[in-house]
């Protein structure tokens, strides 16, 4: 009878490590490889070069970020104190940004 195929960001390691590294190592992951927005662009097709270097595969924008994320809360607190503006209104516009970086591609977007 032939194995179950494993899936998922921990199908190589097996029992090892512990259960709360493998949960933090899935949680890194799944965000790293999830689709991102272009800050330049505003397409879904932002992937990671290297650690910290995000490039738009459609603009060939290229920026700095965070290690797993293009945009960390770090970088939303400086670019609002870079702006003047209020905390509450920074934090409402670093989670309307996240939201944008999840959600599904738009028809014209689809089509190229």
């Amino acid at each position: 009878m032939p194995k179950t195929k494993k899936v998922g960001p921990t199908r190589g390691l097996g029992t090892r490590y512990g259960a709360t590294v493998r949960k933090r190592y899935v949680k890194v992951i799944t965000e790293l490889k999830k689709p991102h927005r272009c800050p330049q662009c505003g397409f879904v097709r932002v992937r990671r070069v290297s650690v910290g270097v995000w490039q738009c595969g459609k603009c060939e924008f290229k920026f700095a970020g965070g290690a797993y994320t293009p945009s960390t809360k770090l970088g939303a607190v400086a670019k609002r104190a870079a702006k003047g503006m209020p905390v509450e209104e920074a934090t409402k516009m670093a989670t309307e940004a996240e939201a944008e970086s999840v959600e599904p591609a738009t028809e014209e977007e689809a089509s190229e």
